[in-house]
């Protein structure tokens, strides 16, 4: 059973070049220290959202949103999954998944129903025990692009960077491994402190990977297109 966790109508940030909705969905698998909804990790706790209300919401926003987003958690931990995808595209959007990686089986086969993919890549290979929480992910992530490229997925690969746990060396390190796998997109992403957060670094901190002109010049060289949210 796949439980939803949240519901965005409305967001122009989320599917690129398209307005669509989020659906969130509880559960990851991932233990990541600077994990942003950690509420969403077990999937088995209850949440407040209603599948009746979502599918209620798909059905009155046809023809008025281009796409939905399926995000988490970790949307490929559900092993119903597919029948969700298939049912979103029955009503006519597009459809986008925001995953960590690591289901690449789950990947591969939803690969006919998928528009868009947001991968987040955590760290450099050398760190990614670490910065999961978990072992053993960091082939899986691999493989996950590896497919998304050979099919020729529109896709992007982002890492949120928290100087509690990465480097600018780390992310250096990272860019090279990701340029060397032929990524074109890459995204440096904002750590965004929230209600909760357990010693927030400084906004400072968290700053330096984008004051730092030799790292986004280097970025910058390697992608095709290199952005920062």
């Amino acid at each position: 059973m796949i439980h939803a966790a949240g519901l965005v109508p409305f967001t122009t940030i989320d599917f690129p070049g398209r307005l669509a909705a989020v659906i969130f969905l509880q559960g990851c698998p991932l233990r990541c220290p600077f994990c942003q909804n950690p509420a969403l990790q077990s999937p088995d706790t209850p949440t407040d959202t209603d599948w009746t209300d979502i599918f209620a919401f798909l059905e009155s926003r046809r023809n008025r949103l281009d796409g939905i987003v399926l995000s988490g958690g970790e949307p490929l931990m559900m092993p119903g999954i597919t029948s969700l995808a298939e049912y979103i595209k029955s009503l006519g959007y597009q459809l986008a998944i925001h995953t960590s990686g690591v289901y690449p089986d789950r990947l591969r086969d939803l690969l006919p129903l998928i528009d868009w993919v947001g991968l987040d890549v955590k760290a450099p290979r050398d760190k990614y025990d670490l910065l999961t929480g978990r072992p053993h992910m960091v082939d899986k992530v691999w493989e996950s692009l590896t497919i998304l490229r050979d099919n020729r997925i529109d896709f992007e690969v982002r890492t949120t960077c928290d100087p509690r746990y990465l480097t600018i060396d780390d992310i250096a390190r990272l860019g090279k491994e990701l340029a060397a796998a032929n990524v074109s997109t890459y995204v440096l992403q904002t750590y965004r402190t929230f209600d909760g957060d357990i010693n927030p670094p400084e906004e400072s901190a968290i700053r330096s990977f984008f004051r730092d002109q030799a790292l986004q010049d280097q970025l910058s060289a390697l992608f095709p297109h290199y952005g920062t949210r």
